[in-house]
């Protein structure tokens, strides 16, 4: 059990981690097809993804008739680029939609919003 003091700490640590910046990709490993996005957190973008997929709620209608077709198993999920931490804040979502832009092309993929 922790003490409070290590509570409090844990909890300091969760709060100044910086989210990870970057560019991912949900892919149906069973059609090939592959939608690509961009996110200010990539750890929790997964999560959040999957849980409106899982409800039938997710707003990409292509992606969550796939989804509905193939299957929870037959997707993945890929961090493909991250973003490094020294990016100037005014830059950074100019940066997101070009890396986006990027990979969508070199995947032939679907934007994903």
């Amino acid at each position: 059990m922790l003490s409070k003091e290590q509570k409090k700490e844990a909890i300091n640590s969760f709060k100044e981690r910086k989210s990870l910046l970057g560019v991912f990709a949900v892919r149906c490993t069973t059609s090939g097809k592959v939608w690509v996005g961009f996110s200010r957190n990539l750890d929790a973008t997964r999560n959040g993804i999957w849980f409106s997929l899982r409800h039938g709620g997710h707003r990409d209608k292509p992606l969550q008739d796939e989804w509905n077709a193939q299957g929870e198993p037959a997707f993945q999920y890929e961090v493909l680029e991250k973003l490094k931490d020294d990016v100037p804040l005014l830059l950074v979502a100019e940066l997101l939609k070009d890396t986006k832009r990027r990979w969508m092309a070199q995947l032939d993929a679907r934007g994903l919003l």
